[in-house]
């Protein structure tokens, strides 16, 4: 063990960076994004520690300017997919041997890395591979990614809890890493997901085939530089990118499968999870299932909510990063008593909003995604324009001649239960239904019901009466529930992230919850003075 102190101090969240004018922050990102848009590079597999060139490339270029080619990406197929696993399964043994201590200081090493000398890198790939401005991505690639890395160094090392003793014996409890290997399965919109999803299962002593999204290449190949750069074994987690069903399922349907941990669609979650029954009887152990998916997360406004506060958390909760996080409100349910002061400052609001690269660091919004995602928003936007039960309230443009731009768009809806109201768009569209005043209840109902997620919601109420009736009403609605405030933000530590019905198992990324589900405890009984007789005293002649 390197250290006397085996258990790392308690972290303190990452200060996020200002980037203001002339601060020596922005000079260094601006110098950062320079030069990664400048050098094109090329990303490999990297299995057992090696990188691998394929010859079947993919481009990656920019969203929000499709002439910026960034990278050319090797893909893997089902065989680099299987030589990943076996690669894995190598290092096993020696990874798990290793004390806490001597694992939790890879990640400890890469934490200060990526909030020092890595941060400029990681936030430029994340600005110009996923269109992110600089503040989203400081939150995400930046602080939420060194948040994940210290905190679960340090709950990685009190993870389980020391059972009592009794007279002529020890007891002990041990936190062993699950039996064969973890496939993580991660998604573009979050750097720090990305880190954190292979990195969790690795802190605790599994070993990790990991699968990044095709639309965060750029930076998966920074996120894993940056790993082997902070000492990471070969083999404990290997790099795969390339068809994405191909790959995931050569990886579920292995026997050595020992868990995943995925954050995706709810429709790709679902088809995982019933491809895992269907094999059951082919793995050596029962593969723990991890997946935050989808939401179509709520605000419910009363009619005593601080009207100006509520337009900033719907402003800021749809369309910061072009509403494509898990947590961004999509739905909102307002009093008809304060709904036309309310649409006003709305209005005012998204007509502020500049739309474009993020490099120009007056954006507040960039491009969506990928063409696919562009042309699933505008047809949405499209079918509101043409539909008399929904009203265009601010936004609804389009524009893909450089890059995937879609505006901040706002619609009224007449109906509570209208497609709208119900399904995830994932994007900058929000729908808002305007509920009568005195049928305040019944629109708690219809906001309980609306959809199948429960990810993230938020109520606004200076009464708190209504505050404490609208938790119990919205009890299970949200895994995620926020008082006078938008229903994006998790810090890790201080807001554990997940929900439940269809938005995932709930297992609280951004807590110790979600890293006991990457051990099997191991209970230890020493006995010193063992019986040598089998009978018991209640058995003996009086």
């Amino acid at each position: 063990m390197p250290h006397a102190r085996a258990i790392p101090p308690r972290p303190i969240n990452e200060p996020v960076k200002s980037y203001a004018p002339a601060s020596a922050e922005r000079q260094e990102l601006k110098a950062a994004l320079a030069t990664m848009a400048g050098s094109q590079v090329e990303i490999p597999l990297v299995i057992g520690g090696r990188d691998e060139v394929t010859g079947r490339t993919g481009e990656v270029r920019s969203p929000h300017d499709r002439s910026l080619l960034l990278a050319v990406a090797h893909e893997g197929n089902v065989d680099h997919a299987h030589r990943a696993i076996d690669a894995a399964m190598a290092a096993k043994r020696g990874w798990a041997a290793l004390s806490q201590a001597d694992r939790s200081a890879v990640f400890l090493k890469a934490a200060e890395m990526a909030a020092s000398t890595w941060r400029q890198r990681l936030n430029a790939a994340t600005m110009l591979g996923q269109s992110k401005t600089a503040y989203q991505a400081e939150i995400d690639s930046a602080c939420e990614l060194v948040d994940f890395l210290r905190f679960n160094a340090y709950w990685a090392s009190e993870l389980v809890e020391q059972p009592g003793d009794a007279p002529n014996m020890w007891n002990a409890m041990e936190a062993r890493p699950l039996d064969g290997f973890v496939c993580a399965i991660t998604p573009f919109n979050f750097t720090a997901i990305a880190a954190n999803l292979p990195s969790a299962p690795a802190i605790c002593g599994n070993v990790v085939v990991w699968k990044p999204s095709p639309n965060a290449l750029r930076s998966a190949h920074e996120i894993m530089s940056l790993f082997r750069a902070a000492g990471l074994p070969d083999g404990v987690i290997n790099l795969v990118h390339g068809p994405a069903e191909e790959l995931v399922n050569a990886c579920v349907d292995h026997p050595s499968l020992g868990g995943i941990h995925f954050t995706g669609s709810t429709t790709v979650f679902r088809s995982i999870w019933k491809r895992v029954g269907n094999n059951i009887d082919r793995y050596k152990q029962y593969p723990r299932i991890v997946g935050e998916t989808g939401g179509k997360d709520f605000v419910f406004a009363h009619a005593s909510a601080d009207v100006e506060a509520l337009a900033v958390a719907l402003v800021r909760g749809a369309f910061e990063y072009q509403g494509q996080k898990c947590s961004a409100a999509s739905r909102a349910y307002i009093p008809r008593s304060i709904w036309r002061e309310l649409e006003g400052r709305v209005v005012a609001l998204v007509e502020q909003i500049r739309v474009g690269d993020v490099t120009d660091f007056r954006n507040l919004m960039g491009a969506v995604i990928d063409a696919r995602a562009f042309a699933r928003l505008s047809s949405v936007i499209e079918e509101a324009k043409a539909d008399a039960s929904y009203r265009i309230v601010a936004g609804g443009k389009t524009n893909d001649e450089r890059g995937y731009f879609v505006y901040p768009t706002l619609v009224e809806s007449k109906d509570p239960a209208s497609r709208m109201m119900r399904e995830e768009f994932f994007g900058p569209i929000l729908t808002v239904f305007v509920y009568d005043d005195d049928k305040v209840d019944e629109a708690l109902g219809l906001c309980d019901r609306a959809t199948g997620y429960a990810l993230t919601g938020a109520v606004f109420a200076q009464d708190r009466t209504f505050v404490a009736k609208a938790m119990a009403a919205l009890s299970e609605a949200a895994g995620n529930f926020y008082i006078n405030d938008k229903p994006t933000g998790a810090v890790v530590g201080q807001q554990p992230f997940g929900g439940g019905r269809l938005s995932g198992t709930n297992d609280k990324a951004g807590s110790v919850a979600n890293l006991h589900r990457w051990v099997s405890p191991r209970a230890i009984k020493e006995t010193f003075v063992p019986p040598t007789a089998v009978d018991y005293p209640s058995m003996r002649e009086p």
